[in-house]
């Protein structure tokens, strides 16, 4: 069951906007600011975006499909693209899983500074992507 820019998530009652919540609260140091972040930037970038909870406890950004996920980890957050490969990238923000066929990721540590107009249009890109594949 999906509402305006949420849907269920776990057991429990909570929205997955309720658990991104959690999570950035949880992290609590860089990490949870740069997720706020990030989440501002794709809700800015695409309104209408759709969050998501999925594989116990990843946020998951959605329109016709996965745009992309955030994942914590010690060191860094990253934002991989489902369809990556296939997205224009002329700012060369992806820096991580360069070698697959389809993914690509966004590794962001402590001290990088994110280009918010050309991560804007990357969201909007693979907006566009799964809109067009959707029309097919």
């Amino acid at each position: 069951m999906r509402s305006k820019g949420s849907s269920k998530a776990e057991p429990g009652n909570a929205s997955a906007a309720e658990l991104i919540d959690a999570r950035i609260a949880e992290l609590a140091d860089w990490r949870g600011a740069t997720l706020a972040r990030v989440r501002k930037l794709i809700k800015q970038a695409v309104p209408e975006i759709i969050e998501e909870w999925k594989w116990r406890g990843v946020p998951v950004w959605s329109h016709a499909g996965i745009i992309c996920t955030g994942e914590s980890y010690k060191t860094y957050i990253k934002l991989t693209f489902a369809k990556g490969a296939s997205l224009p990238d002329p700012a060369g923000l992806f820096n991580a899983s360069l070698e697959g066929n389809t993914r690509r990721a966004i590794d962001i540590h402590e001290t990088d500074e994110l280009d918010a107009a050309a991560f804007k249009s990357l969201i909007r890109a693979a907006v566009a992507l799964n809109m067009a594949k959707r029309k097919r």
